[in-house]
């Protein structure tokens, strides 16, 4: 009987593999929507006018035609006078103290996997959406005190892919393993994608202060959702079927989940260890330069309306300027392509 459960693929629909697979994807929706919604909500937190009360800049196109009402900006929050040095260091902060805490969070999730990692991962994404919901406060009180808030940010989020790795490694079968962390990881792409436009239509008809606190709410209903159905491995959840746990124990009980034994030396000499590590860093060198850019280049340089991001700001003064920021992405993108390609081939070990 026991056997005969082990052998039986359990079913998809209604698991709890598949459940923290969707939760998985909305807590990265969460995590990447917080990380780039202020992209958009700076330009709208700056001082747009001069000593006169004359807009700083007056280059914008309309995309209305001349009988169509444009609607009206709303602009009852507060804005700052930061200089381009001043809002690059704020939108930086995030990443600097991001990378500080990848290794040290994978390390203690793997370690403790049946009881840090599913705190490891919410507890990081819900101090992020705390700080998010502080950031109007830390604003009026300096960019100072913003600069400490997007560092906790980082902190908090640099947890969640180590804790969600290690989770996964004890949730995932095999076979099925490409479909769940794809449902997972969705989630990244779609926080990017609609908290940019959002951003910019919340700024426009509320305010940007709501940026940061609707997102917060946003991310306080997914740690609630979190807290109450996910386990951090099937053998500690309450609800799932007896069938599934055997299913997905039996396929990974060949597999040590404790981290007694890293073989640091193996990995440091790994080719295709840096073969990925140097993509992944020539492709988010990109992204992130575009992410965290764009809404000023398009408001700035292009010479365009920012309503449908928000805003108005300066970050760079010349189109020269962008286009070195332009040329330096795209060389370090495509280094990291040609390097893929010419040393990224292994062979299957199995």
């Amino acid at each position: 009987m026991l056997s005969s459960m082990i052998n039986i693929r359990s079913p998809a629909c209604c698991s709890s593999r598949y459940g923290l697979s969707l939760l998985s994807c909305y807590g990265l929706f969460v995590a990447y929507a917080l990380r780039v919604n202020l992209s958009v909500a700076m330009v709208d937190m700056l001082n747009n006018t001069d000593a006169s009360g004359s807009p700083k800049h007056n280059h914008t196109v309309s995309i209305t035609s001349p009988s169509t009402a444009c609607p009206k900006h709303n602009h009852i929050a507060s804005v700052y006078d930061w200089d381009s040095e001043t809002q690059g260091w704020i939108l930086g902060s995030f990443f600097f103290s991001y990378i500080l805490t990848q290794i040290p969070g994978g390390y203690l999730a793997i370690r403790n996997l049946r009881y840090v990692a599913k705190w490891l991962l919410g507890l990081g994404i819900l101090g992020t959406v705390i700080f998010t919901l502080l950031t109007p406060m830390a604003a009026d009180l300096g960019a100072g005190y913003l600069i400490a808030v997007r560092v906790l940010e980082g902190i908090g989020e640099g947890l969640t892919f180590p804790a969600m790795h290690a989770m996964w490694a004890s949730w995932a079968p095999p076979m099925e393993r490409s479909r769940l962390l794809t449902i997972a990881y969705t989630g990244a792409q779609l926080g990017t994608v609609v908290a940019l436009p959002l951003s910019g239509q919340i700024c426009f008809y509320l305010d940007w202060t709501w940026v940061f606190y609707i997102f917060g709410i946003v991310g306080i209903v997914w740690f609630i959702l979190w807290a109450l159905l996910v386990s951090n491995t099937p053998s500690t959840h309450l609800r799932i079927s007896e069938q599934e746990r055997l299913y997905i124990t039996s396929t990974l009980n060949k597999i040590s989940l404790t981290g007694d034994h890293i073989p640091w030396g193996s990995i440091l000499k790994s080719m295709p260890l840096w073969v990925i590590v140097l993509a992944h860093f020539s492709y988010h060198w990109t992204f992130y330069t575009l992410l965290t850019l764009l809404p000023t280049y398009m408001n700035e340089d292009a010479g365009r309306s920012c309503q449908p991001v928000g805003c108005s700001s300066v970050l760079l003064n010349t189109i020269e300027e962008w286009q070195s920021v332009s040329y330096i992405s795209t060389g370090i993108n495509l280094f990291g392509a040609a390097f893929y390609t010419l040393f990224g081939q292994v062979e299957d070990q199995h």
